[in-house]
């Protein structure tokens, strides 16, 4: 069975026809949240009838949700959903604690973190030394090869 992941939380309700504020935490907002789409939670399965962007985050109304006192019972809720299958996708909590080896078999740490960026998320090793997602040329789980340019990851020591 594949893990789920987070895809947002919902922060509070908005108006009073039941729909709910949503925090995206995924880069995947529009496939998400598509009516008709079903997301997991701490109190089961949730359908979604509708889902707009609204002020950088989402409006989303749910089956069974059409009154305000039903969106306020939901303020603070996790909602999950098992990964898109997209070929080549990189997954975050795949990406941590991999090794990161060079194309020509130089080893350059272990990913602590992602960091986001808008040109290009940012693999954060061991030393604080950042490699742009854009140099990354195949991964598989517990190994990240890249090909970085000449300078990017010299050090001085």
């Amino acid at each position: 069975m594949p893990s789920v992941l987070e895809v947002g939380v919902i922060v509070k309700p908005h108006g009073i026809r039941g729909e709910v504020v949503v925090d995206a935490v995924t880069n995947r907002p529009e496939a998400r949240f598509v009516a008709g789409s079903v997301l997991s939670s701490e109190r089961g399965a949730l359908e979604v009838l509708s889902a707009r962007p609204h002020q950088g985050r989402w409006l989303v109304s749910f089956a069974g949700v059409d009154d305000r006192n039903g969106a306020e019972g939901m303020r603070g809720l996790v909602l999950r959903a098992e990964p898109l299958d997209e070929e080549g996708a990189l997954w975050v909590h795949e990406l941590i604690g991999a090794a990161v080896v060079g194309v020509d078999g130089r080893v350059y740490g272990t990913v602590r973190s992602v960091e986001a960026n808008p040109a290009s998320d940012l693999l954060v090793l061991e030393g604080e030394r950042l490699v742009p997602l854009v140099f990354v040329v195949t991964h598989e789980p517990g190994r990240v090869v890249i090909d970085p340019p000449a300078g990017l990851l010299d050090s001085d020591d």
